[in-house]
């Protein structure tokens, strides 16, 4: 199967550099067709932006998750939309996100092999999570099921995509990424129930949960910026007494050197950038514990910094995986965690149509951010939306819900239904990393690799 593979559009904030008396001096460049690309021409995009937006256990239940699913269903699929294609009629639960034109692809499912002996690690739980986040399974070692204990073989798409030559090339924003939250309710407090996004192996990226602490990161002059900037020049000087060390070093100490010079390249990196500000700094946030206000704060304050170029990637965790979040503001009494495992199926409706509300509001944050060129960051983003499993009843992986929203600048078609029973999830990856210019022969691992993209959502 042919593919194309577009070429990322030269930056905006791409300038001219040269040096007077040994100074080094930048001039910006007007607006130019090579920074948005061929295929958009006259129609100005940006550099594109990839989001991950994460809510938990699944949609409600029905019969294509299996039999028991099915016969504990009082309402049948209120998920899948009824109708195949373009301009797709939306279904109950896809109806708040409906005036963003998003699209949905449905009956997708790992594929990625399950080591023998199992000893857990079919459970959707985990399963779906890890194949949904990184397109690979478990790693087997070190996982633990009765302690719910595992971690990633590789980063999450999140990382992945944030650490991509292709994706920001010469041209790094201030923040490689952006991890926020928004529920602080766990079902463990450690690994992947605690956070979404891996750069690799037993390294979690912990998400930002505070408006204000959030607020600060991104808008807040660095107060001990003399000191940072000593600290980098103390960086300078020990790298190549490190590089030195790492032959005297076995295998483990050589990982664990490498990720701390990554972790202080990175410092290095975000002091190199930290003069880059926005010209328009919101108003210092209040916060609230209703996730939908806490959301739309959150939101408020990514989609500022997505239109001026602090970060391009984000992840957004509206609620962790197994949430026990109580959704007493919709009457639900207990944790939605043990709300799926008593079969109570209208609760669970009801927290899902709340969580699609709050998915509706970040997109509503992120069409409302507009650029001088009249570009809304939903244009230029690729917004993957998903869950940690089809349902949390039975911790089924059949049936995993997809939703991509925004045009990706023109690379993804809004408002498109693909189905498939029994498909792939891989091909959601390949249809996003193809999207954002990444080149993507195949994606997926361990048995759930795939050359192919969702046809017809991406352009």
């Amino acid at each position: 199967m042919s593919f194309v593979i577009r070429k990322p559009p030269l930056s905006r904030r791409t300038v001219l550099r040269g040096a007077i008396g040994g100074a080094a001096v930048a001039l910006a460049l007007p607006p130019l067709e090579a920074m948005f690309g061929e295929a958009h021409a006259g129609d100005p995009t940006g550099d594109p932006i990839f989001g991950l937006f994460y809510w938990a256990n699944g949609v409600p239940w029905h019969a294509a998750h299996g039999a028991d699913q099915g016969a504990n269903s009082p309402g049948g699929d209120v998920w899948t939309p009824p109708t195949i294609g373009a301009d797709f009629t939306p279904s109950p639960l896809l109806t708040p996100l409906a005036a963003h034109k998003v699209s949905v692809a449905t009956g997708l499912e790992p594929k990625t092999e399950v080591p023998q002996p199992d000893n857990g690690q079919s459970d959707g739980h985990m399963r779906g999570f890890m194949v949904a986040m990184t397109g690979d399974r478990i790693r087997p070692e070190g996982f633990d099921h009765p302690s719910h204990t595992l971690t990633c073989l590789r980063p999450t798409l999140d990382q992945y995509v944030a650490t991509h030559e292709q994706f920001y090339g010469n041209s790094p924003s201030r923040f490689r990424s952006l991890c926020l939250g928004v529920s602080e309710a766990r079902f463990h407090d450690y690994g992947h129930w605690n956070a979404i996004s891996f750069t690799g192996p037993d390294s979690p990226v912990a998400a930002v949960h505070s408006p204000a602490q959030l607020y600060s990161m991104l808008f807040d002059v660095p107060a001990d910026l003399m000191a940072l900037t000593r600290r980098v020049t103390l960086i300078d000087a020990v790298m190549a007494d490190a590089e030195g060390l790492r032959g005297r070093l076995g295998g483990t100490d050589k990982q664990r050197l490498e990720a701390h010079l990554d972790h202080l390249r990175e410092v290095q990196r975000r002091l190199d950038l930290s003069s880059g500000t926005c010209d328009v700094i919101p108003a210092a946030p209040g916060d609230s514990a209703d996730l939908i206000a806490r959301t739309d704060i959150m939101a408020g304050l990514l989609a500022a910094a997505l239109n001026c170029g602090l970060t391009r990637v984000f992840s957004f965790m509206l609620s962790s995986p197994a949430t026990t979040h109580v959704f007493n503001n919709l009457g639900v009494p207990n944790g939605m965690h043990q709300v799926c495992h008593d079969g109570q199926w209208e609760y669970v409706r009801s927290i899902t149509e709340y969580q699609m509300l709050a998915f509706a509001r970040l997109l509503d944050h992120l069409a409302a951010a507009v650029d001088p060129m009249g570009v809304s960051v939903l244009d230029r983003a690729c917004v993957y939306g998903v869950s940690e499993y089809g349902e949390g009843y039975k911790h089924s992986t059949a049936e995993m819900p997809v939703v991509l929203a925004g045009g990706c600048g023109g690379t993804l078609v809004r408002g498109y239904h693909y189905r498939e029973q029994g498909g792939n999830l891989c091909k959601v990856h390949v249809t996003i990393l193809r999207a954002l210019g990444i080149d993507t022969p195949s994606y997926g691992f361990n048995g759930g690799e795939t050359t192919e993209h969702l046809t017809g959502i991406l352009a």
